[in-house]
């Protein structure tokens, strides 16, 4: 059987990078009594599958993975059992038991929503925000992209499907798909360059709102809706 869980991470924990964050959860796992299954062979391990890793410094209330267990009792009794275990910093949000037929949290990530606010040290242009909705709003831009494979361009207009700015902050919804990935702070570092903006050390502070798959009609909706 298969469950998801979603959880936040915030405060210090921030600075906790991905494969920590991974052994992390394999371990209180076993604390919080979960008869999760592991693989066979020589050396077996856990059947875990985390979603998008979330890069560090960056808080989150839209983490997930996936673990396969032997028995389960209900989502709710899972639910306190792995948040009687949590460190300060990390949240257990939801429990979902999985049909058999849905993928694994990496392979269905499409997409990820973001707050992007400004570090004290930035001194915004005072036109900021009408600059940045007008850098929305062109109907192309085309920016060069580092891979691994080298270097490509790409229409970024193309990867950013929904863009706000809310108060003294950005709102985005972007692509986030294994093979086209989008961070946030490189479309801010692009709206900035282009604009002439020297940026500070560590400008932005990131917050991830929600991570998204494709439902059979193709809309954006939540890994656990």
């Amino acid at each position: 059987m298969k469950v998801r869980v979603k959880f936040s991470k915030y405060g210090p924990v921030k600075f906790i990078g991905h494969l920590d964050i991974m052994h992390y959860f394999q371990k209180a796992v076993r604390r919080a009594g979960i008869d999760v299954a592991y693989s066979e062979g020589f050396s077996p391990h856990q059947i875990m599958s985390f979603a998008s890793p979330l890069s560090v410094g960056h808080t989150s209330d839209g983490e997930y993975f996936d673990m396969e267990v032997n028995s389960f009792t209900d989502e709710a009794d899972m639910l306190q059992r792995l948040n009687q275990v949590m460190v300060e910093g990390i949240d257990v949000l939801q429990v979902r038991f999985l049909d058999k037929g849905e993928g694994n949290a990496m392979a269905s990530v499409s997409g990820a929503s973001y707050l992007v606010a400004f570090s004290d040290k930035f001194i915004l242009p005072s036109n900021w925000k009408d600059a940045f909705l007008s850098f929305y709003q062109q109907s192309h831009i085309p920016v060069v992209k580092k891979t691994k494979k080298g270097q490509r361009e790409i229409d970024l207009k193309e990867s950013i499907y929904q863009l706000e700015v809310r108060g003294d902050k950005v709102y985005m919804l972007v692509d986030a798909g294994s093979g086209s990935n989008i961070k946030p702070e490189f479309v801010m570092e692009t709206f900035f360059e282009r604009t002439g903006t020297v940026l500070p050390e560590h400008p932005f502070r990131i917050h991830r709102v929600e991570t998204y798959k494709r439902a059979e009609n193709g809309r954006l909706v939540p890994l656990i809706v």
